[in-house]
């Protein structure tokens, strides 16, 4: 069940990009989660998974001596999760969701692209926890921050667009 959990369902696993791979299976999840249950149980069900998951990384580092197995994609669910809880941020019913108008579907893909890019590139405080931090908050923490700086930047982009698209 750790290792299920870990590589997230083992789309860890894959021999290509797994931490791409690991985004990809957590952005519909999390839209699922914010559609019928809302940004408030989004977040919450991060901050839950992500606790387990710093205690579960711990045990994995402690018995194979492994600092953040690349298999290990469980801190892109936490990541991907804090985006879209911060932007969207928003429950839609299922058939608003590919309304362009509303936002939903453009901040939940424009975060998957900008959570990719800072973990991908690490800058700032990311790639300082990265390079830092030890066990799993080392594993998770970076993650987490790019996840929160992926949601930001979604919703002041979005904003940007709707007061530009205004004076058109």
């Amino acid at each position: 069940m750790n290792w299920f959990f870990l590589t997230l369902g083992y789309s860890g696993l894959s021999p290509k990009a797994p931490g791409t791979v690991g985004t990809l299976v957590s952005l519909p999840l999390g839209m699922l989660i914010l559609i019928y249950f809302g940004a408030s149980t989004l977040f919450l069900a991060t901050l839950l998974i992500s606790v387990i998951a710093i205690k579960a990384i711990n045990s994995y580092e402690e018995k194979s001596g492994i600092h953040d197995n690349q298999k290990i994609v469980i801190d892109e669910l936490a990541g991907m999760w804090f985006a879209l809880s911060v932007a969207p941020a928003m429950s839609v019913a299922m058939p608003e969701v590919i309304n362009l108008e509303n936002g939903f579907l453009i901040q939940s893909l424009l975060s998957f692209v900008l959570f990719r890019y800072f973990d991908i590139t690490k800058p700032s405080i990311i790639g300082k926890i990265d390079r830092e931090a030890k066990g799993g908050i080392g594993v998770m923490g970076d993650d987490i921050i790019a996840g929160f700086a992926a949601g930001i930047t979604s919703a002041l982009l979005w904003q940007g667009w709707l007061q530009v698209a205004t004076l058109f």
